[in-house]
């Protein structure tokens, strides 16, 4: 009987040891399964989070980037129009730039020069030109400048006949009108300088003034700004019509210093008809203050 009771007793003993084995290993996997489920929506509630912080980051951006603010977009606003004193040239020592050939592509620089120096020009306009950058011949006017007719194509008006020389003219006048209607212009300058007694009475038939010069920068031939300024300060008196070209970046370049020596040689710059108290004559040639023919 001690036997079998020893026996018996060493099967209850490995039976509780094998419960409590059992128990302690579903006990393990119970902790192992919650803990792997509980680590799972965590990554999924992180993954969420980031997802949508991702998104609003992208929001966030395509609100703040606009074309404003886009650092290669550039503003086309106009300047104002620059305010002047009258000018009486009859007791100041006046000057008149002129620019022939334009507009250009560079001559919106020539104007953000003349509109921070405050300096009025008279632009000498080529009509193809017009059609091709209206938006600078509005600004020119916009700004106080004075536009003149330099004909429609640039040709010699000596060599071609009469009813060509009005064709080149009005075509001109016509392409102006159109983008700027109230735009007054009756003054036109020849290319080439070139006018005899048959051009002038074309041009007084269209109520032209003649425009030339009396101070020729050679811009068109010495592609060189300090060449430009040099011309300047070599032929320019009380009264001058300097000619130069807004369709050369060299002469662009030399308009500051240009600005700046007739300046400190107590120059005041002003337009062509400002040189002429506003009233000119049509059919008449002016090459300077005092010298009409």
């Amino acid at each position: 009987m001690v036997g079998e009771n020893r026996v018996l007793s060493r099967k209850r003993h490995l039976q509780l040891i094998i419960a409590i084995l059992v128990g302690t290993a579903l006990l393990c996997a119970a902790i192992a399964i919650g803990f792997a489920l509980t680590r799972n929506t965590g990554s999924s509630q992180q993954k969420s989070t980031a997802s949508a912080s991702s998104s609003m980051s992208k929001t966030q951006r395509s609100q703040t980037v606009s074309p404003s603010s886009d650092p290669t977009t550039t503003s086309t606003t106009p300047t104002p129009t620059p305010t002047r004193e009258p000018v009486d040239c009859s007791k100041e020592k006046c000057v008149a730039l002129t620019f022939d050939d334009g507009p250009g592509p560079k001559t919106p620089e020539l104007l953000d020069i003349l509109a921070k120096e405050k300096v009025p020009a008279t632009f000498m306009l080529v009509g193809r030109a017009v059609k091709t950058y209206p938006d600078i011949v509005a600004r020119e006017v916009k700004e106080g400048h004075v536009l003149a007719n330099h004909t429609w194509s640039h040709p010699q008006l000596t060599k071609i006949s009469d009813s060509k020389i009005n064709k080149e003219i009005s075509s001109t006048l016509e392409a102006i009108k159109k983008v700027v209607p109230n735009a007054e212009v009756n003054l036109t300058r020849p290319p080439y300088g070139a006018f005899n007694s048959r051009v002038t009475a074309a041009l007084k038939s269209l109520k032209q003034s003649v425009i030339l010069w009396d101070v020729d920068t050679l811009d068109w031939k010495n592609r060189n700004p300090q060449s430009v300024l040099e011309q300047v300060k070599k032929q320019t008196k009380a009264g001058s019509i300097i000619l130069m070209h807004d369709i050369h970046p060299t002469t662009i370049q030399a308009v500051p210093d240009i600005i700046k020596h007739l300046r400190s040689q107590g120059y005041t710059l002003v337009t062509v008809p400002e040189l002429y108290g506003g009233t000119m004559t049509p059919g008449k040639v002016y090459f300077d203050q005092n010298m009409v023919r």
